[in-house]
C-alpha cells in the first residue's frame, strides 16, 4: 500500500511534534477508506507515543483537501451504500481520534477545502489558513447528505443560520470568513502555512504539559455529543447515497471535471 499519509517527527521542548501529512496531492488530498485508515493509525500512533508534545497535521500540493472521492463512490455504485458505511465511518473515527489526541493539534490549511475534510479541520485546537483557502460543501449541489461535521460541528462554531445559509446554497466560505467566525486563527502566506503551524506546535510544546492538558480537557466538547452526531450524519448519508439523485450527482460532477481537464489540457 502507498504512503497516502505520512508520519514524521520533529524534536521540540520537552518531546517531539508529530508531521501528519496528507500524500495524494495527484488527487486533492481526496479522501477514500486507504488515506483514511492510514491517518488513523498514525494518529492512534502519536496518541501512544510518551513524548509527543503537538500535532501538525498539514496536505502535500495545492489543496488541503477536496473531501471524499466522487469517483470511489462512482466505481462502488453496485455496493454504493456498503462502501459509504465504510469510508464516512472512518472518517468519523478519525474525527474523533483527532479530538481525543492527548496532546494539541495544529491544521495547516491551504487551497481548497470541501466535503467532509473539513471535519478534520474543525477536530484540530488550532488552525492556520493560507489566503487563498476555501471552505465549501458542494452537497446541495452535487447530491449527498452532508458528513463530516458539517451540520453536526460546524453550528457549533458559526451559529447554525450561517451553517445553513453555507449548505443550502452551496456557499463558500472565505479564509477571511473562516477566521472572523471563528472556524481558524489566523490567515499566512501560502508558501508559510506549514512552517508557521509548526512554529504554532513548537511553541506550545514549550508549555507546561500538564497545564496544557487540562485546559484542553475543560475546552472540549462532549464527546458523546459528537459522535451521536457524526453517526447520525452517517446513516443519513448511508441512507441518501443510493438515490438517482446522490449517484447521478457524482456521475455528473466527474464528468464535469474530466471535461474541464480536457479543455485546460488544450490550451
Amino acid at each position: 500500500m502507498s504512503e497516502l499519509v505520512l508520519l514524521e517527527w520533529q524534536a521540540a521542548a520537552h518531546g517531539r511534534i508529530a508531521l501528519v501529512t496528507l500524500n495524494r496531492p495527484e488527487r486533492h488530498n481526496s479522501l477514500v477508506p486507504e488515506l483514511l485508515a492510514q491517518l488513523l493509525a498514525h494518529l492512534q500512533a502519536v496518541a501512544g507515543a510518551a513524548d509527543a508534545r503537538a500535532v501538525v497535521l498539514q496536505a502535500a500540493g495545492r489543496s488541503f483537501s477536496t473531501g471524499g472521492d466522487a469517483l470511489g463512490f462512482i466505481e462502488h455504485a453496485d455496493n454504493v451504500e456498503a462502501y459509504a458505511r465504510h469510508v464516512v465511518g472512518l472518517l468519523n473515527e478519525t474525527i474523533l481520534a483527532l479530538w481525543d489526541l492527548p496532546v494539541p493539534s495544529v491544521a495547516a490549511v491551504q487551497g481548497i477545502v470541501t466535503g467532509g475534510s473539513l471535519g478534520l479541520i474543525l477536530a484540530t485546537d488550532l488552525t492556520l489558513l493560507a489566503h487563498n483557502v476555501t471552505l465549501a460543501p458542494y452537497y446541495s449541489d452535487i447530491g449527498p447528505s452532508p458528513d463530516g461535521g458539517w451540520t453536526t460541528l460546524l453550528p457549533l462554531v458559526i451559529g447554525r443560520k450561517r451553517a445553513a445559509e453555507a449548505l443550502l446554497l452551496n456557499r463558500p466560505l472565505t479564509a477571511s470568513e473562516a477566521v472572523d467566525w471563528g472556524v481558524a486563527n489566523h490567515i499566512v502566506p501560502a508558501e508559510q502555512v506549514q512552517a508557521e503551524a509548526l512554529q504554532l506546535a513548537q511553541a506550545i510544546a514549550a508549555k507546561k504539559p500538564g497545564s496544557i492538558a487540562r485546559t484542553r480537557r475543560l475546552l472540549a466538547l462532549d464527546q458523546d455529543q459528537v459522535a451521536a452526531g457524526l453517526a447520525a450524519e452517517l446513516d443519513h448519508f448511508v441512507a441518501h447515497i443510493g438515490t438517482a439523485e446522490a449517484l447521478d450527482g457524482f456521475r455528473d460532477f466527474v464528468a464535469a471535471l474530466r471535461a474541464r481537464r480536457r479543455e485546460e489540457a488544450a490550451q
